[in-house]
């Protein structure tokens, strides 16, 4: 364990992580550390027990976490919660983008058979957190909920933005699945033909609301201002050009696995399907009960 205790400026219990249900305290420490309490982490995968040794028992002992979540959940980071009030006891944390390699790992694990039925409820809880929060935009759902964002430099917002956008508009490859557009049409009660691209254009909204506005803070703001409309209100090209192979395209895929998902499970009902669509990936910033107004598809 690190002997260097940090201060949290920002963050508390009373302001935690949200995601879905499921609610995590967390700060952002004097050296730009983003940081999720130990015990909150337990608590988030399932966990009712006292113990606070229960996640590097987990991690050190279940084949199949990466060196780096094994060393990062055994040397915790030591930090103090300063508030109006002053220093508080000094908390155990874990570096935020690690808590989302150990739910992926969880899920790899349940699919793999190798967890017992106690540790089964870590993994369903670890889906529904990676439902609802993709890797790259942990950092900013953490800023929003501590209020660090208001202090943070322009700088960051750019790193965080190069990891999805290219500098370029990319060449237009196909990434939508048929199979969106298909269960969509059923549910809406539109005629759907394989053969034709054309499509109403309020699924231009549906596409805005859907994909861009849950994939990651602030991708839908980020991609209307790089890919404005002209005069007309049409852009150049779609949204999904300016993804990055590395990070952009893998999340697109990975979003549009979970809303295929919710879509199947809705029993043809659109209604059904935004109820689902809402609860379990919502978008950020924002609750979404409607999306019925009339949007050009971008």
């Amino acid at each position: 364990m690190s002997n260097k205790v940090l201060n949290a400026y920002y963050g508390s219990n009373k302001t935690p992580l949200r995601l879905g249900d499921i609610e995590i305290p967390c700060y952002v420490l004097e050296d730009g550390t983003r940081v999720l309490s130990r015990s909150g982490i337990q608590k988030a995968i399932g966990y009712t027990g006292q113990s606070g040794e229960m996640l590097t028992r987990l991690v050190t002992e279940k084949q199949g976490f990466s060196p780096t979540v094994v060393a990062g959940v055994s040397d915790p980071i030591r930090f103090n919660r300063v508030d109006a009030g002053g220093s508080q006891p000094i908390t155990n944390g874990t570096e935020a983008t690690i808590f989302i390699d150990i739910c992926n790992t969880l899920i790899d694990l349940k699919r793999a058979g190798v967890l017992t039925p106690r540790q089964e409820i870590y993994a369903v809880k670890a889906d529904i957190i990676v439902r609802a929060s993709a890797k790259v935009g942990i950092i900013a759902l953490i800023d929003e909920a501590t209020g660090y964002q208001v202090f943070r430099g322009r700088t960051e917002l750019q790193d965080y933005y190069s990891k999805f956008f290219k500098e370029e508009a990319g060449k237009w490859i196909k990434r939508f699945p048929d199979e969106f557009f298909k269960l969509m049409f059923e549910m809406k009660g539109w005629t759907w033909n394989y053969a034709s691209t054309k499509k109403p254009g309020i699924v231009g909204k549906y596409i805005n609301d859907i994909i861009y506005a849950r994939i990651a803070p602030g991708i839908l703001q980020e991609l209307r201002r790089i890919n404005p409309p002209n005069e007309k209100g049409q852009r150049k090209t779609k949204h999904h050009v300016w993804f990055t192979d590395s990070i952009g395209h893998p999340k697109l895929q990975e979003h549009f696995a979970a809303v295929l998902a919710l879509m199947k499970a809705s029993g043809n009902n659109w209604g059904g399907f935004l109820r689902l669509l809402n609860r379990s990936l919502p978008k950020f910033g924002y609750i979404q009960t409607e999306l019925d107004l009339p949007e050009k598809e971008d």
